[in-house]
């Protein structure tokens, strides 16, 4: 029985509030390094869309609070280059982030430019970018993908609805 097929009663667990957070975060883990980066994106996808988590820009708030200036840099850039630097641009002055605004002009935000942005201000860019961009959540979970340690900062039931995921798929 490989990891996966093991995934099932710790799922069950989770869902009914009597998992640790800690075996959440050791299943998680060992799934990430043991799946290609695709299928975690195709997860973590499925956890930025569903209801039984917080909504899509709440989330990759939170990621990018947690993540470090070379991580939050390529998050807006990659939301820059889906969105090209005028409309970002204008989605961050038309959303009344200003200062974030100077910075997306450029086209290409430095990591020293990206730890002047708030998680709200991203929180906001997402939300408008989602609504002019729906695969700016696929973006997103790629780019995250690339990082599974900071996925476990999205909560132990998001974790435990990614895994269940790429354990379907994987069935």
């Amino acid at each position: 029985m490989g990891l996966l097929d093991n995934l099932g009663g710790l799922l069950k667990q989770v869902q009914t509030g009597n998992a640790a957070d800690a075996d959440v975060h050791n299943a998680f883990d060992q799934v990430a390094g043991n799946v290609p980066a695709g299928t975690l994106a195709d997860g973590l996808t499925h956890a930025f869309n569903s209801d039984q988590t917080p909504p899509f820009p709440e989330m990759l708030s939170g990621l990018f609070g947690q993540s470090n200036p070379q991580q939050k840099a390529g998050l807006i850039n990659q939301i820059v280059g889906a969105l090209g630097p005028a409309a970002a641009t204008q989605l961050a002055t038309s959303a009344g982030l200003g200062g974030l605004a100077g910075a997306l002009s450029g086209g290409n935000v430095s990591p020293q430019q990206a730890q002047q942005i708030s998680p709200d201000q991203v929180q906001v860019l997402a939300q408008q970018a989602a609504k002019k961009d729906p695969s700016i959540v696929d973006l997103a979970a790629g780019f995250y993908a690339q990082h599974p340690t900071l996925v476990k900062s999205i909560g132990v039931g998001a974790l435990a609805l990614l895994m269940s995921k790429i354990s379907q798929a994987r069935s």
